[in-house]
């Protein structure tokens, strides 16, 4: 199931130069290539950096596993809610309305 995650990290003195440094390159792009998203995208959120990724989650167990590494490793907050494409909502409204 597609799920949209939006997270957000913090402006701090730490993360500003990870900014500088690099660092914070190395970090989003180990949980991007852990979370393999469908698309993602960057830029502020919520007045910080950040970005909203669309990512495949099979169960409601796995949520831990993928958003852990935002918590743990950026300090970021995360929002993560079911999305779909066009077609997931047609196909939804033809089994509700026929």
């Amino acid at each position: 199931m597609r799920f949209m995650l939006k997270f957000s990290v913090p402006t701090t003195d730490e993360t500003n130069a990870w900014a500088r440094d690099g660092t914070i390159r190395q970090k989003i792009g180990s949980a991007f290539e852990a979370l393999q998203p469908e698309v993602a995208y960057f830029g502020p959120t919520d007045g910080t950096r950040g970005g909203y990724w669309v990512i495949n989650i099979d169960e409601a167990s796995d949520i831990p596993l993928k958003v852990e590494p935002f918590f743990q490793e950026l300090g970021a907050r995360v929002e993560i809610f079911p999305v779909m494409t066009p077609e997931d909502l047609g196909a939804g409204l033809q089994q509700r309305y026929g």
